[in-house]
């Protein structure tokens, strides 16, 4: 497994996001030696949404007036509806996922999640995938969209569900090792 000692990873949420979309990644980049910040609009908590209902809260590291793209080697982007659906309406959230497209670092994001790089303009000609209930919106913002479990596109790592975290998990860490990617770019 790649070594990311001396890489910080943001991972942007707030309430509602999938449980499991913001853990595994988190513990995978952990496991690999990374230090992990969960961003979110406001300090405290967070709370999980996992098999239909509300589950754990989840200790907010920084806010997003906190942070900065400089702050980080890449971003995660987990799911679930209510989470990007909340954010996508959030201009500091929108302009802190645009901030790593513009320096070109690692950026992933699973299952509903590409809903926020639509509301960035970041996907155009981009090859992503999601999940299967936004493809229309992905393709909408100029995105390639494909049926796979993972898609990786010059440092954008995309995933369609829960099932796909495995997968998932591999490419971003493989990724975030890699660093920049020139052609990552909004």
């Amino acid at each position: 497994m790649e070594n990311l000692n001396r890489k910080t990873v943001a991972i942007l949420a707030t309430n509602g996001f999938e449980e499991s979309e913001l853990k595994e990644p988190m513990n995978a980049l952990k496991e690999a030696g990374a230090d992990v910040h969960i961003v979110s609009e406001k300090s405290g908590t967070i709370k999980a949404w996992n098999d239909g209902s509300w589950s754990n809260d989840y200790d907010v590291d920084k806010t997003l007036s906190e942070v900065s793209e400089s702050d980080y080697n890449a971003l995660v982007l987990p799911g679930g509806v209510m989470n990007p659906d909340t954010l996508r309406q959030n201009s500091d959230a929108i302009d802190f996922i645009k901030s790593f497209f513009k320096n070109h670092k690692p950026v992933g994001a699973i299952c509903h999640a590409p809903w926020l790089l639509a509301e960035a303009d970041v996907l155009k000609d981009r090859k992503v995938t999601s999940y299967a209930s936004i493809k229309k919106d992905i393709i909408n913002a100029g995105a390639n969209w494909e049926d796979s479990e993972v898609v990786v596109d010059q440092g954008l790592v995309t995933s369609r569900n829960p099932n796909d975290l495995p997968a998932f998990n591999s490419k971003l860490v493989e990724e975030v090792y890699e660093g920049k990617h020139e052609m990552q770019t909004a």
